[in-house]
């Protein structure tokens, strides 16, 4: 579906005519939605999925794998598929065949790449475009405006999203040199973080969809803004929960208390409960997984409210770092210690209170720690 050169123009009264639906579409299918599709993948269907797997070179039954990791949904033997995809096929197999990538691995870059984007289409079709192609004057059609609009946005957005690809794989890339070992790569230790908004399952029945909607954006966008400016990483939201990690634990500790403080001063926010544990964690097409990420789920869960909840290998990293004393009685005495030598007192920016020992269910017991800032100085404002 080829954009024509005489695409779309205006007529006598300032109207867009879009282009014309291809000659070759389904009468059943919508005319704007496959002017769309001819659009933004800049070409005509041509192949069904067995031509496009030969004329890649693949077999059908590694396209369709391809093909169904990415995402796409199966459509028989219908011609629906376009040069773009061939040329995808022949991509991946090529480094498969070049013994850059397993095939196994091919797959997984395929269902990586196909979730992430996935979600970020729908997003910029829900949030972004159903916004921009509101009918600007009474009497056009949104198929009038959605076209044009379309057009214009379509080569930004597919720079910006290079543009930020390309960040953050330079970013990911650098965390990787750095490991230690090939076994650091995959099974790192981390310090996991989950923050919840307290109360939310009784929210959603009192509170209408679009303000609901509203308070789970600004959640998210207030959470995704600390922990990036913090130097963590946004690994999942859940709607009323974030899950984040940090290479440090003093990262991670900075990231909760500032999540608390920012919350607090939201009158339309509700409490919020942060965990946090520090551990060996494994890392699968950008989420965490293993006892540290489910242990720190827990600890969110018995948090009080507008608090941080820490595991005993978090507060022992914190102590080893630093960052917070081994008790108050100990801060006190190496205060003293130093002003009887003249010298600056340590600068602890954190506060740790042993809690009660628990029963956690499908982790045994475990010994929470409190974590605060301390008082006497610590943290930035």
């Amino acid at each position: 579906m080829t954009v024509d050169d005489t695409g779309s123009g205006a007529d006598g009264d300032g109207r867009v005519d879009p282009e014309p639906a291809p000659a070759s579409a389904d009468p059943g299918e919508d005319p704007l939605a496959l002017r769309l599709e001819g659009l933004i993948l800049g070409a005509e269907r041509r192949y069904t999925p067995f031509q496009a797997a030969r004329s890649a070179g693949v077999s059908m039954e590694l396209a369709s794998r391809f093909w169904r990791a990415m995402g796409f949904a199966d459509i028989g033997q219908a011609r629906a598929l376009t040069e773009a995809d061939v040329l995808a096929l022949r991509r991946l197999a090529g480094l498969v065949e070049a013994g850059l990538l397993s095939e196994a691995m091919a797959i997984q870059v395929a269902r990586s790449t196909g979730q992430t984007t996935a979600r970020l289409a729908e997003w910029q079709i829900d949030s972004f475009l159903e916004g921009l192609t509101e009918p600007p004057e009474p009497g056009m059609t949104r198929t009038e405006v959605t076209y044009p609009i379309v057009e214009l946005l379509l080569p930004e957005l597919q720079e910006f999203l290079v543009y930020v690809w390309r960040r953050q794989l330079a970013a990911s890339a650098g965390r990787v040199v750095q490991a230690g070992d090939d076994e650091e790569m995959v099974d790192r230790r981390l310090a996991v973080g989950f923050a919840d908004l307290v109360g939310f399952t009784r929210l959603t029945r009192r509170m209408e969809e679009e303000e609901l909607g509203e308070l789970v954006e600004a959640f998210e966008t207030t959470c995704a803004d600390l922990v990036a400016a913090r130097g963590g990483r946004l690994i999942k939201t859940l709607g009323d929960e974030v899950l984040y990690a940090a290479d440090d634990a003093g990262t991670a500790a900075e990231i909760a208390l500032r999540l608390i403080e920012t919350m607090a001063n939201d009158e339309t926010m509700p409490e919020l409960r942060v965990g946090i544990a520090f551990g060996t964690v494994t890392t699968r097409m950008g989420d965490v997984f293993g006892t540290t990420v489910n242990l720190a789920s827990r600890l969110t869960s018995i948090a009080p409210k507008d608090a941080v909840l820490v595991d005993t290998a978090f507060a022992d990293e914190l102590i080893r770092t630093r960052d917070a004393p081994a008790s108050e009685a100990a801060a006190a005495e190496e205060a003293a210690a130093a002003e009887k030598e003249g010298e600056e007192p340590p600068a602890y920016r954190f506060a740790l209170q042993p809690m009660w020992q628990r029963p956690v269910r499908g982790l045994g017991v475990v010994e929470p720690w409190l974590l605060t800032r301390r008082g006497d100085g610590g943290g930035e404002s």
